[in-house]
């Protein structure tokens, strides 16, 4: 998103969540550098963040938000198939192209544009051979940090292998 006006902004450790969404649904979560919480505006973006400080507080939490419809049809089956992935487990990039018939490639060129991160949990998708993988389309850096704090929150046995 392009210098997006958050209807709120919720604080994480190390990290924060910028949430866009009309009156009916959400548009988007982005992933922010550290910064002061910003209160909701909208009954929807209360909701929304209520719903992303359970996630922090119990990794476990299921997410029950309005999504707007965004993707094309492919990005859509893989978004389905992640969200399919059960909180503290993982799967592989290759594993679920396997499943969708694709290229690993193209799994995480979908993952890279998920617009609704942590309610679509693309952090749950890896590489093979126990590493990170990319995230939200970054080989490192800070989001690589938030995809690996995401991962611990989640279950601190796994201990992804550097790239």
């Amino acid at each position: 998103m392009n210098n997006p006006t958050y209807q709120a902004i919720v604080g994480a450790p190390g990290f924060a969540l910028g949430i866009c969404c009309s009156e009916d649904e959400i548009t988007g979560i982005d992933f922010l550098e550290p910064q002061p919480p910003q209160a909701p505006s909208t009954p929807l973006a209360a909701e929304a963040a209520r719903q992303l400080q359970a996630y922090l507080a119990d990794p476990e939490f299921r997410f029950a938000l309005p999504l707007r419809p965004a993707g094309t049809a492919f990005q859509r089956r893989v978004w389905h198939d992640i969200a399919a992935i059960p909180a503290c487990q993982t799967r592989t990039y290759g594993e679920l192209a396997k499943h969708l018939k694709n290229a690993p490639r193209a799994v995480g060129q979908a993952c890279g544009a998920n617009p609704y991160p942590l309610v679509v949990p693309c952090h749950r998708v890896v590489a093979s051979g126990g590493g990170l993988g990319g995230f939200a389309r970054q080989g490192g850096g800070f989001l690589l940090e938030v995809k690996r704090w995401l991962l611990h929150h989640e279950n601190r046995e796994f201990a992804p292998r550097c790239n």
